[in-house]
């Protein structure tokens, strides 16, 4: 994952994933998943030189979470293992750099290419900052892997931003369903530590899925560089 002004050395990354730090202790956040959020959000970057390293910690850490969360983790680790890390970063780049439908930020589904969304992001990145999190000019703080690391060091407030886009997540899980990606099984778990779509958010899923994102883009300023905007869709970090 891309280096941030937040702690990413590999200790710091085992201690968040399992819990081991100072900010998980009893009260209301012990109970959110922060270990699973972890987890997730690093088989959710791009497959680079880190990714065994990455793999081992998920299989440790997958082995203590409940089984509906813990289960769709073992899929994906199951045939990353056997993949191996270049013929699955190859995989992910055709997955999250080529298929608009698989878009991995998360403000793309309510507000496309609008003026809207850059207000959307923006918001985030306030979020964000609030916590003491600052992203480097290349993160865009949309990207669900981003926003669940967020979620793991200030669980209240992940939560919130992750149930604020649940219509784009579930949409993201099953357009990766379709094209048959083994990330898939990653959005699974993601949707297994959140509560269930309620009936308007199955309604801006359907919606979503017969008429597809806003496209309004008169007069919209580019709130990233070309590279990291979702026309082709970005799902490098």
């Amino acid at each position: 994952m891309t280096p941030r002004t937040t702690d990413h050395t590999p200790d710091s990354a085992t201690e968040r994933a399992t819990g081991h730090t100072s900010g998980h202790t009893s009260g209301p956040e012990a109970s959110l998943p922060a270990p699973a959020w972890q987890i997730q959000s690093l088989l959710l970057a791009y497959p680079d030189e880190h990714l065994d390293g990455r793999l081992r910690l998920a299989r440790r850490v997958a082995a203590a979470l409940p089984e509906p969360v813990a289960a769709p983790l073992h899929r994906f680790l199951d045939h990353a293992e056997r993949t191996g890390a270049a013929r699955l970063a190859a995989e992910y780049v055709e997955v999250f750099d080529h298929r608009r439908r698989c878009c991995p930020f998360l403000t793309y589904y309510a507000h496309g290419d609008t003026r809207k969304r850059g207000v959307a992001l923006l918001r985030i990145k306030r979020t964000y900052a609030a916590a003491g999190l600052r992203l480097t000019d290349e993160e865009l703080p949309d990207h669900l892997a981003v926003v669940l690391e967020f979620a793991a060091g200030e669980p209240e407030a992940g939560r919130k931003l992750l149930t604020e886009h649940r219509a784009g997540l579930e949409l993201l899980r099953l357009a990766l369903h379709d094209t048959g990606a083994p990330w898939a099984h990653v959005l699974d778990s993601v949707s297994a530590t959140l509560p269930p779509l309620g009936g308007d958010e199955r309604e801006a899923v359907a919606r979503l899925a017969a008429e597809g994102p806003p496209e309004e883009e008169v007069g919209l300023a580019p709130f990233a560089p070309p590279q990291y905007m979702p026309d082709p869709v970005g799902g490098r970090r």
